[in-house]
């Protein structure tokens, strides 16, 4: 096949397939260096399948583990991991405009209308100079967030060892992962009751999962509510009001801290970090704790989920149904096709969960469904929180889990619409006429 061939295949795919293949070259990339011997340190064993599950867990910023990143990696494999968390975060395709544009070339429309796709960007004007914001943004960030941490960790550790694990948990809580290289597989419950590690960690957590558009938006207009788009105004009120409704409920339903209960509420948005147990966790707390995961963050974030934006139109779609009032927030009025895109979201979101509760439960016949319900939610909103039976899952409920993370990364609609790409049905058909309720 020729160069030219090539091209033109490249150029007939849809943006979205074209996304979903670079993620799907990301993780088995990450995979094999993973497995390299500078990677892991002298005799540990790893097998493949480990590797490959911990490559999908940092490319798609879950979290989840099956080995113990602390004991497993050497600082080369932490520093992969590192990378990966990064470039899956930021998106493959961002990535690879801001390098086109850092060596100087000029980024073509193919290439645009990737970034557009992947950060929810309702045009392709202004591209360039986003994807520029992006970098400065998150170096910003993540710098600040490093910086802050350091203090923190210098208590305990040696100076290298500090700034390694400050930038690694800076990245990390940014990019909404809840991964952690300290070993013991405890994650930051030593630090439960450490103030500046908590509100670092839900700082950064909380802007990697506004959005870039939100962040962007925020600066250029000095923080004047007034003057921000419908969309930003919906993402910060509802992410606001998740945070303090969480915080609430699990202070109610659990017997930790008010810091804690905060914690889990800004963490359960798709971070993963934890404190407490949960195995310890009521059921009460863990439903709060699943519906907080399936919501997630927002569009053109770091975070899965079904997103913020979704919630918010499912809720005046309802309430348009039931009041027959018009679909509207902060005198906007909500576009006519954004409640049935949101009710398919939700639709094939709990599809996807659902679906796959069951094929670990067949897979894992002796696991609790309440155990393997929460594994999924995780996994496919990308949080990274699990009940501890992560490392015990057999190789069939490995895979599955990396299909779901990958699906939850992608998103369920991209991942629907990527057999499916023309410009539309060209016949109509009479409407009929069916029941509803």
């Amino acid at each position: 096949m020729t160069e030219g061939s090539r091209t033109g295949i490249l150029k007939r795919q849809s943006p979205g397939r074209i996304i979903a293949a670079g993620f799907v070259v990301l993780i088995f990339l990450g995979s094999l260096l993973l497995m390299l011997p500078c990677s892991v340190r002298e005799g540990v064993e790893v097998r493949y399948l480990d590797m490959l599950y911990t490559s999908t867990s940092a490319v798609c910023v879950t979290g989840l583990a099956v080995v113990d990143f602390g004991s497993t990696f050497t600082a080369v494999g932490k520093v992969i991991l590192a990378l990966l968390v990064q470039v899956g975060g930021l998106g493959v395709t961002a990535v690879g405009a801001g390098i086109i544009i850092a060596i100087g070339k000029r980024v073509d429309l193919k290439t645009r209308d990737m970034v557009r796709e992947s950060m929810n960007m309702g045009t392709r004007k202004g591209v360039v100079l986003f994807v520029r914001d992006i970098f400065f943004t998150t170096v910003l960030f993540e710098i600040s967030g490093a910086v802050l941490s350091f203090f923190v960790f210098i208590k305990k550790y040696p100076i290298p060892e500090a700034v390694g694990y400050s930038l690694f948990h800076a990245i990390a809580a940014f990019n909404n992962s809840g991964m952690d290289i300290f070993g013991s597989g405890e994650n930051l419950m030593s630090y439960r009751d450490d103030v500046l590690l908590n509100v670092v960690t839900c700082g950064m957590t909380a802007l990697g999962g506004i959005g870039f558009l939100v962040i962007r938006e925020v600066w250029s207009k000095r923080f004047r509510w007034k003057k921000f788009s419908m969309h930003t105004k919906v993402v910060l009120s509802v992410s606001f009001s998740l945070m303090i409704s969480g915080t609430l409920l699990l202070k109610m339903t659990e017997k930790i801290s008010w810091l804690g209960a905060f914690f889990y509420s800004v963490s359960a948005r798709t971070a993963g970090f934890s404190t407490y147990p949960l195995r310890e966790f009521s059921n009460g707390g863990v439903i709060v704790l699943l519906v907080l995961m399936f919501i997630g963050a927002s569009p053109g974030s770091t975070g899965g989920g079904i997103k913020t934006s979704t919630l918010f139109v499912l809720i005046q779609g309802v309430r348009k149904a039931a009041t027959n009032k018009a679909e509207k927030g902060f005198h906007y009025a909500i576009p006519e096709n954004a409640f049935r895109k949101a009710s398919v979201v939700t639709m094939l979101s709990a599809a996807v969960i659902i679906g796959g509760t069951f094929g670990m439960a067949v897979l894992e016949p002796d696991m609790e469904l309440k155990d393997l319900l929460f594994e999924i939610t995780s996994a496919f909103a990308t949080v990274g929180l699990s009940v501890g039976i992560t490392p015990e899952l057999c190789d069939g409920s490995k895979i599955l889990s990396i299909c779901i993370m990958y699906i939850g990364r992608l998103g369920p609609l991209t991942v629907a619409s990527l057999w499916h790409y023309t410009k539309g049905e060209r016949i109509r058909y009479p409407e009929g006429n069916i029941s509803i309720g």
